[in-house]
């Protein structure tokens, strides 16, 4: 994913890891769960999976996103 994908991300939208992978195969899929906050190079995007599972989007692991 590159910066521009990123910046159009909008909440709900699904998104797929590129390394975490489900008991079948599958690429896990994460939700955006809120806007991004930030601007230019520093910037962080709110995901989750699941009920208790939640992270973030920034420019150090957006490479893992698919």
């Amino acid at each position: 994913m590159t910066l521009k994908q990123a910046a159009d991300l909008r909440r709900g939208q699904i998104v797929h890891h590129a390394v975490l992978k489900n008991a079948d195969g599958t690429p896990q899929r994460w939700k955006i769960n809120g806007k991004a906050h930030g601007n230019g190079d520093t910037f962080r995007i709110p995901i989750k999976r699941g009920l208790y599972q939640h992270g973030e989007i920034n420019p150090q692991n957006i490479h893992l996103i698919a």
